[in-house]
């Protein structure tokens, strides 16, 4: 599952104009996901995103479980 981890992100919105039908902002003015990606397009569209981002807030929970491991 592919999330963002909100205590980490800023805000800027590299994800969001890079993804936008994967990113919004939320109340709270910090980027979420509104769809996991489904394609390799949208995964493609995903990692780019996820290099993007100057804070890595944008997370995988696979990686969340191995960092806390």
């Amino acid at each position: 599952m592919k999330f963002v981890d909100k205590s980490l992100c800023i805000g800027c919105g590299a994800c969001v104009s890079v993804a936008e039908k994967l990113f919004k902002f939320g109340e709270d003015g910090k980027a979420e996901v509104i769809k996991q990606p489904e394609t390799e397009e949208e995964l493609a569209t995903y990692e780019l995103a996820k290099g993007g981002c100057p804070v890595e807030a944008i997370q995988t929970q696979e990686e969340e479980m191995k960092m806390a491991a």
